[in-house]
C-alpha cells in the first residue's frame, strides 16, 4: 500500500473552560484511522478541561509552554521539550496554568474518541 499524504488537519471542538485549538492530523475524524490519533493542540493560559478516565494511552510532547497533568497522586508539570505518558484507565486532568499557554502534540492509542475519553460529569 502506498504512503498517504495528509494535506491538512481537521479542527475539532475542544472541552474546557476556554477555547483550545485541536488540529487532528491522523485519527477517526481526519483520516478514518481508529488505531492511533495524532493531533496538535494549542491552549491558552488558564485553560482547564474536565477530568477524564480515558480508555486509551496518551503520549504528549510539549513543544512550548507548560502543560499541567493532574492525576490521583498529585500533578506533573510538563514544559517545552519534555513529554508525558498517561495510561488507559487512569484519571487525569489537563490544564495550561502559565501565562504563555501551551502548544503540544498528543498521540492516542487507540485513537481518541468522545465515546472512550470518559470525561467527569458536571
Amino acid at each position: 500500500m502506498p504512503p498517504v499524504r495528509i494535506d491538512a488537519p481537521t479542527v475539532i471542538a475542544a472541552a474546557g473552560n476556554k477555547p483550545k485549538r485541536i488540529e487532528e492530523f491522523v485519527g477517526r475524524v481526519n483520516s478514518g484511522t481508529a488505531a492511533v490519533s495524532v493531533a496538535r493542540m494549542t491552549s491558552p493560559s488558564g485553560w482547564v478541561e474536565p477530568g477524564q478516565t480515558p480508555a486509551f494511552d496518551e503520549y504528549t510532547v510539549v513543544l512550548r509552554g507548560c502543560l499541567r497533568v493532574e492525576h490521583r497522586g498529585g500533578e506533573v508539570l510538563v514544559r517545552g521539550g519534555q513529554a508525558v505518558v498517561t495510561r488507559a484507565g487512569e484519571w487525569v486532568r489537563y490544564s495550561t496554568p502559565e501565562p504563555e499557554g501551551a502548544e503540544y502534540v498528543a498521540v492516542c492509542l487507540p485513537a481518541f474518541s468522545p465515546d472512550t475519553v470518559h470525561r467527569d460529569e458536571g
